[in-house]
């Protein structure tokens, strides 16, 4: 079973993010370029400002003036033109960063969704059956949204505050190193008081994105489950069911909310301290004659340009965390390693004959539960094996480790005489045609499922498979025939129309093996004597397995394998296995109404 802990990684998630994306480097290195030369030009306008305070008070001895520009009228109407190239600069810039910044997080969120999907469908199928849909959907859905959200906006706002820090603080400094300091008193504050929300912010994103988790896997259940709940009428009880987890989401959230919203009205009153202290020391520096009226202006209008964006930085504190708590889910599930190793052996194409061998076979669940012991079964190419025995025996196990969705504790399975850890696994998967008791059919057309394994198949080849399988004649009296919608599951057809079409979605595939896990367990007789011709045709010249309940399905099978509690108690054909009296014949004769079953 795959490992449920990932690897530890003591490096921050965003760390884990950045060396993640690092293909989109450029790409990044050029918005930043860009959300800094947008906030340079959105900053320039206060300078303007105070060069034309300077020109109005100062007029020909200005700082234009000084630079060559003498008239004061000519020096507004340069002034006025750098207003308009600023303006037209900061705009540009804008776009391009916008432009930028939203296309990396589409880009970043598709490839991490479809690299999070792609890593899950190889992890092991034991790691699956631990885990709900809905927790995954969460994951590929939510976690990798909320990291697009703050690739929108959050990076720029960052880069943005850090650019506005560090343009005003070399302005002032330059300006009047004797007050620039008031200025900038409350950052350190600032900035303290971020990183304790931040720290406190932590925990309880962590707990929101496990909380969507538990609604999401709730919902899928519930969803997934609606004829049931129609059935038992359990409505009102699932309704209090969604609520439950729905409230717990909402008062995990309120928890954060009640303390993100709380940055922003306190550190309005730390920013209101600097601001006064600007304005009080400048004003008395500009009336004592030692301070130029445009440059006190320009610390005015700069000092609240600097201050006021902080107030930001609750929010984008907020985005910045439910970010990183996602970020953290979706790498760590990216962290997570299959114990099913792929083997190197191709299969020869169109050459593999189907002989099967289990040899000392024991396996046992996560559980720790012992399910089969010490199996030995050979199926020479082309012929037929049936496995029958009481519920849990065991059977449908035999088949996942065929397909090698698990491996045995103990012995070894081998087709055409190779060990199954040996072979790549899709080779051996597109050499097995499996057709379940659970038949899964995806919403679209009856052609789509039963061409689903081979999708360039011809609608020759489909009908000739549909006929096999004794599906043609039901196929043409639905209403829209091959182009019919079966809904999601299939649940447009019945069971029997189902199986059928799962049979011939196996016989497309032409593959040397085939394997039928209790396909008529839940079909009428009809059906079944359907289902019992198809099976007949299309297993000749195929290695075939098939395990069922009923046993005049497997009467003719070259071979039966009697299960019982994890063993293969008899071994023979159907009259062999009557005239030897056990346990296959107590079941056959109490199929055929010839005896009762014991309790």
């Amino acid at each position: 079973m795959a490992s449920d802990q990932p690897a530890h990684d003591a490096n921050h998630p965003l760390r884990r993010l950045v060396a993640h994306t690092g293909r989109h480097r450029g790409r990044m290195y050029l918005a930043i370029i860009c959300s800094f030369l947008n906030k340079l030009f959105d900053l320039a306008p206060e300078l303007l400002i105070g060069l034309a305070v300077d020109v109005v008070v100062q007029r020909d001895q200005s700082l234009l003036a000084g630079l060559g520009v003498a008239d004061p009228m000519t020096q507004i109407i340069v002034l006025a033109v750098l207003t308009v190239v600023v303006w037209a600069l900061e705009s540009l810039f804008e776009y391009f960063y916008a432009l930028l910044w939203r296309n990396l997080a589409q880009t970043v969120q598709h490839e991490l969704r479809m690299e999070v999907y792609e890593h899950i469908q190889g992890l092991d199928l034991a790691w699956f059956e631990e885990r709900s849909s809905g927790e995954l959907m969460a994951v590929l859905n939510d976690d990798v949204n909320q990291l697009e959200r703050f690739l929108n906006t959050g990076a720029n706002e960052l880069i943005q505050v850090s650019t506005t820090v560090v343009i005003i603080g070399a302005v002032f400094f330059a300006l009047t190193p004797e007050i620039a300091w008031m200025s900038f008193l409350p950052i350190p504050f600032i900035l303290w008081g971020a990183f304790r929300f931040q720290k406190r912010l932590q925990p309880l994103y962590a707990a929101v994105r496990d909380r969507v988790s538990r609604l999401n896997a709730r919902l899928s259940n519930n969803l997934g489950g609606i004829v049931t709940i129609k059935s038992f009428t359990a409505e009102a009880r699932e309704s209090a069911n969604v609520s439950k987890e729905s409230d717990g989401y909402r008062e995990t959230n309120r928890a954060a909310i009640r303390l993100s919203a709380a940055f922003i009205p306190l550190i309005r009153m730390v920013i209101v301290t600097g601001f006064v202290a600007t304005l009080v020391g400048g004003g008395k520096l500009a009336l004592d004659g030692e301070l130029a009226v445009g440059a006190f202006s320009v610390m005015v209008f700069m000092t609240q340009r600097l201050l006021w964006p902080l107030t930001r930085l609750g929010e984008t504190f907020d985005l910045y965390q439910r970010a990183m708590a996602s970020t953290q889910r979706t790498l760590d599930l990216l962290s997570v390693k299959p114990t099913l190793h792929d083997g190197a052996k191709t299969l020869p194409e169109g050459g593999v004959k189907g002989a099967i061998s289990f040899a000392d076979v024991d396996f046992s669940y996560s559980n720790g539960f012992k399910v089969l012991h010490k199996i030995n079964l050979d199926v020479p190419a082309g012929q037929t094996l049936a496995i029958v025995g009481p519920t849990g025996a065991g059977k449908s196990t035999i088949i996942k480790l065929l397909l090698r969705f698990y491996d045995p504790a103990a012995g070894a399975i081998s087709v055409d005489g190779m060990d199954l850890r040996t072979l790549r696994t899709h080779d051996l998967r597109s050499a097995i045609g499996l057709v379940s008791q659970d038949v899964f059919l995806f919403h679209g057309t009856v052609r789509d499922n039963i061409a689903y394994g081979v999708p360039n198949a011809s609608d020759a080849e489909i009908a000739e498979a549909a006929a096999l399988a004794e599906a043609s004649d039901f196929i043409h009296e639905l209403p829209d025939k091959w182009d019919t919608i079966v809904g999601e599951r299939g649940q447009k057809l019945s069971g029997g129309q189902r199986q059928r079409i799962s049979i011939a979605r196996a016989i497309l595939l032409r593959p040397p093996i085939l394997v039928f896990d209790e396909a008529t367990s839940a079909v009428d007789n009809e059906t079944e004597a359907a289902i019992q011709r198809a099976l007949a045709q299309v297993s000749k010249g195929r290695t075939t397995i098939i395990i069922a309940h009923r046993l005049s399905t497997i009467r003719h099978a070259h071979a039966i394998a009697v299960l019982d509690k994890g063993r293969v108690v008899e071994l023979g054909t159907h009259d062999a296995l009557v005239k030897q009296d056990g346990l296959y014949a107590g079941l056959w004769r109490v199929q055929t109404g010839e005896s009762r079953p014991t309790a």
